[in-house]
């Protein structure tokens, strides 16, 4: 698919609480140019007039009109809407997870690395500007303790917690433990649905680095925050601050060092890397392989789960 203007042409499946904000970007994105959105629900069209755009009941429709897409519908929709756009040459960036299964995973990297398209996962705490701060302090990880809690949406009612916000840190973990899970031993119960709505796994990675991993949807405020021990320092990171405490051995005792950066919009910059990765051609032919194997992972903690195996089972990523 060629096109001969400067500006990139953009579309979004899907524009329910997250979708409508991948179009705001897009819409004030200088590098874009938000040609329309879809959605199954014909009253998102006033969403449509409001953004000045075309309006797609059929994502089949947009997908001929753009060269780039993000594609923001329930997780039981990915496969088949990445698949067609990746069919027909539109970069494609998918909302977590990438799908709810490896084989589809699978086929949609292989069609981005045929079709030479950039195929990215919208795992957001990637672009917090406190954990980019902090990533480049961490090194030789011995022990990762992280907590996720929200309180009850029903807005999410096609899977438990583990595929809905456990999946951020399990893709995190992956980032910082540059080594092999070698095994898991997790719990999770079900409270307000039919899946798992608070869970912890322990991990254990070949290097020796375990990791402590709690997500919850059942608190009355949102806590997210990570701490990091490795042989120098205690690195502890509140992403919703966006800020950082790093305590270091010094000649005098611990050393207390405290980092606020200016916050920014998380989903801003994904996008915005997004775009730049196509239009620098630094992305293409590369897809995501992290958000697969996060995937990877989060499915063998619910299988473990739903099995009610409460001891470590081997997994492999």
């Amino acid at each position: 698919m060629a096109f001969a203007h400067k500006k990139l042409r953009v579309g979004v499946i899907g524009v329910g609480y997250l979708g409508k904000e991948h179009a705001r970007i897009y819409r004030d994105l200088p590098e874009t140019d938000l040609v329309g959105i879809s959605d199954i629900d014909p009253s998102k069209e006033e969403k449509a007039k409001e953004l000045g755009v075309s309006f797609f009941k059929d994502f089949r429709g947009l997908i001929g009109q753009i060269e780039a897409v993000s594609i923001a519908t329930p997780t039981s929709i990915h496969y088949e809407a990445a698949s067609a756009c990746l069919k027909q040459g539109v970069h494609t960036l998918i909302e977590k997870p990438i799908t709810a299964d490896l084989k589809d995973a699978d086929e949609l990297i292989r069609l981005a690395q045929a079709k030479n398209l950039a195929l990215q996962v919208g795992h957001l705490e990637r672009y917090n500007a406190g954990f980019r701060h902090i990533e480049k302090m961490v090194k030789n990880v011995r022990f990762l303790e992280i907590h996720r809690l929200s309180p009850f949406t029903p807005r999410i009612k096609d899977c438990g917690v583990v595929l809905d916000m456990m999946i951020h840190d399990l893709d995190i973990l992956l980032q910082l433990i540059k080594s092999t899970v070698k095994s898991i031993d997790c719990v999770g119960i079900n409270v307000l649905t039919k899946f798992e709505d608070i869970a912890n796994v322990r991990i254990r990675f070949d290097n020796g680095a375990v990791a402590d991993v709690t997500a919850s949807r059942l608190t009355p405020e949102k806590q997210r925050k990570i701490r990091i021990f490795q042989e120098d320092a205690y690195i502890s990171l509140d992403y919703q601050a966006q800020s950082a405490q790093v305590f270091r051995k010094g000649l005098m005792g611990i050393k207390k060092e405290t980092v606020t950066l200016e916050k920014e919009e998380s989903l801003k910059a994904e996008l915005e890397d997004f775009v730049r990765s196509i239009l620098n051609k630094r992305a293409l032919g590369k897809p995501d392989i992290q958000a697969r194997n996060a995937l990877a992972l989060a499915l063998e903690i619910t299988a473990a789960i739903k099995k009610n195996e409460n001891t470590a089972v081997t997994v492999h990523v």
